[in-house]
């Protein structure tokens, strides 16, 4: 149930390869083929590739009959400029993987050395390598995939290396650990007129103006809520960059947030309410579509005790500190066919926050994850 010295030196200069070459979501061709090299001298019984995209999933099979349990990491990285100085630094500029990922797909990687000599004693199990994790499309697509049926689970797990919490701690909860969110992208079309005469047409500037202000506004309650609800303007566009043209465009972004997947069509029905008043008060047309739509990801507590009784015998400290988080994860997708929960797995209280460009993976946590998922797998499956 341990890895070897060697198996660590390995995984740890494997992960930094991954560091090196990151691909953002949808993209992760290369690495997908990275992880099916990796995994070879492993022998898994099925390799399935292409899943949702470019996700890779990995079975060990025991032969004998019992649970089909799945570990998930993600395979893709982030449009961000690295800026971390470490020697394995992102060689592809503008992308880097800014929140771990590579780290926990080596987690998963010590998953099948380990698996590859010993299989299960019953059942199977699934390492889920899945793409798109940042645009909240990977899991559904995954899911969606018919070849999913192949592999569907009865257990999912899944982690997240998360800064500010001690090094190697843990947080772990039932119930919602992270809130369902989607992109709102707003489009105002009026019509455009010489700046010297703005009479002449219609400028969405009033609108956007009162916009503004109002969607933020929607959010209900505090995050101690289940009814918590927030809406956070995070882009807006209006007219060309000339002096000498009054607009007659724009575009505004938000972002919906909820803790609770019922609460979210209530927050759009009611953003799309107020797109519609404002453009009509402004004789503007409006037309509005949603991006990275995230479901709430949701802890079953039996999967959960699964996890617990793991630390607990890993002798990994364990508490419900910072549960739920207000960021998203897509893997509560997998929730919605099987008996799944995600835990936090501490980098560092004073270390680089996720999404920084200041952020590397600390490669100490590869052992810790890999060594929770494990007794968690045996436990399952002997």
């Amino acid at each position: 149930m341990t890895l070897t010295n060697r198996d660590i030196v390995e995984l740890t200069a494997w992960r930094r390869r991954l560091h090196q070459h990151p691909e953002i979501s949808n993209e992760e061709e290369k690495t997908a083929s990275e992880v099916v090299d990796f995994l070879a001298d492993t022998a898994p019984d099925k390799v399935l590739t292409g899943l949702g995209g470019h996700g890779v999933a990995a079975v060990y099979e025991s032969g004998k009959a019992g649970p089909t349990v799945l570990f998930r990491s993600e395979l893709d990285a982030l449009p961000i400029y690295e800026l971390s100085g470490v020697s394995h630094s992102s060689l592809v500029p503008g992308k880097s993987h800014m929140c771990g990922h590579d780290g926990h797909t080596a987690i998963l990687a010590a998953l099948g050395r380990q698996f590859g000599r010993e299989r299960p004693a019953r059942g199977r199990v699934v390492l889920m390598f899945q793409p798109a994790e940042e645009t909240g499309n990977g899991a559904a697509g995954v899911f969606a995939d018919p070849r999913f049926s192949e592999i569907a689970p009865d257990l999912a797990f899944s982690l997240h290396n998360l800064p500010g919490v001690p090094f190697g701690e843990v947080r772990i909860k039932p119930g919602v650990v992270n809130c369902a969110s989607r992109g709102m992208r707003i489009l105002l079309e009026g019509k455009t007129a010489h700046s010297s005469m703005p009479e002449t047409g219609v400028s969405p500037m009033m609108a956007v103006s009162q916009m503004m202000p109002a969607l933020p506004a929607l959010g209900r309650g505090t995050f101690a809520d289940d009814d918590f609800s927030m809406v956070t303007v995070t882009h807006a566009l209006m007219g060309e960059a000339v002096f000498g043209i009054a607009p007659g465009i724009a575009e505004v972004w938000a972002t919906l947030r909820t803790r609770r997947d019922e609460r979210m069509a209530d927050l759009c029905a009611a953003a799309e309410a107020l797109v519609e008043k404002i453009a009509g008060e402004h004789r503007l047309s409006a037309r509005y579509d949603y991006h990275e739509i995230f479901v709430a990801s949701v802890n079953a507590p039996d999967a959960v005790e699964h996890l617990q009784r793991a630390l607990d015998e890993e002798g990994v400290p364990r508490t419900e500190e910072a549960l739920p988080m207000r960021a998203s994860e897509d893997f509560g997708v997998f929730g919605h066919s099987a008996a799944s929960a995600m835990f936090f797995l501490g980098a560092g209280e004073r270390y680089p926050a996720l999404h920084n460009p200041d952020y590397d993976f600390p490669d100490d946590l590869i052992p810790i994850g890999s060594r929770i998922f494990m007794r968690t797998a045996r436990n399952l499956l002997g």
